[in-house]
C-alpha cells in the first residue's frame, strides 16, 4: 500500500499498481461522479486529478467536456489513452508528478477528485489548494472519497486514518467555496478488482462562488 511518507515513491508505486493488463479500477465511471452529471455539460473544461487507467476521464468526455488528466505514471497513461481511442473520444493526458503541477488560475469549470488519498495531511493541503485556485467562478469540485471507518472494511484506500476525510476536514480544506452537497455513508463498490465490497464513502460537491 502507500507508505505513510506521502508522495515519495509514488511513479513506482503505480506503475506496479496499473502493470496488468486488467483495468485494475475498471472501466466504467465511478457512481456517484456519474451521478453528478448535470454539472458536466458539453464544452466545459474539466481537470480530473490523478486520473489512473482513465476511466472518469472517458466517460467525462462521453458528455461533451473538455478534459485534461494528469498523473504520475506512465504505465497508467498509456492505458488510459487506449481506453479513450476504444471510446472514440480524446483526452489532454499529461504526466505529471502534482507536486509539480502549476494549478493554472481560474483554467476548469470542474475539478474531478475520486478517491486521491495517496497524500499526507501536509501535502493534501497543497492538493485541495490547487483545486480551489484553478476552478473558475461558478465552477465545482466533484469528490469522492473514503472516510477513516474504511480501515474497518479494508476494501481499498490506503492503511493510515491520516489519509481518509472527514466531513470537518474537507469543509476546512475547501474553505472559501460554497458547499452544494456533502454526505457519508456506506456503500458497496464494485470497481475493478482494487475497490470492491462494502466500503466508507464521502462524497462532496463545492461551488465556487461569482
Amino acid at each position: 500500500m502507500v507508505a505513510a511518507k506521502g508522495f515519495d515513491d509514488s511513479r513506482q508505486f503505480w506503475d506496479q499498481r496499473f502493470a496488468s493488463e486488467e483495468y485494475v479500477f475498471g472501466t466504467t465511471p465511478n457512481v456517484f461522479l456519474a451521478s453528478q452529471s448535470q454539472w458536466f455539460k458539453p464544452g466545459i473544461r474539466v481537470l480530473d486529478v490523478a486520473c489512473g487507467e482513465g476511466r472518469n476521464a472517458v466517460w467525462l468526455a462521453q458528455q461533451g467536456c473538455e478534459v485534461v488528466a494528469i498523473d504520475i505514471s506512465p504505465v497508467a497513461i498509456e492505458k488510459a489513452r487506449r481506453l479513450a481511442a476504444e471510446h472514440g473520444v480524446h483526452v489532454a493526458f499529461e504526466l505529471v508528478d502534482v507536486r509539480n503541477w502549476r494549478w493554472p488560475p481560474s483554467a476548469f469549470d470542474a475539478v474531478v477528485s475520486v478517491f486521491i488519498q495517496f497524500a499526507a495531511p501536509e501535502e493534501r493541503a497543497q492538493l485541495f489548494t490547487g483545486f480551489v485556485t484553478t476552478l473558475r467562478p461558478n465552477g465545482v469540485l466533484v469528490l469522492q472519497g473514503y472516510t477513516p471507518k474504511q480501515l474497518q472494511y479494508k476494501t481499498g484506500g490506503p492503511p493510515q486514518a491520516e489519509h481518509m476525510y472527514t466531513r470537518p476536514m474537507l469543509r476546512e480544506a475547501v474553505a472559501g467555496l460554497e458547499i452544494v452537497h456533502v454526505r457519508e455513508h456506506d456503500d458497496v463498490l464494485s470497481e475493478g478488482t482494487k475497490h470492491v465490497g462494502l466500503s466508507a464513502l464521502i462524497d462532496l460537491v463545492a461551488r465556487k462562488p461569482d
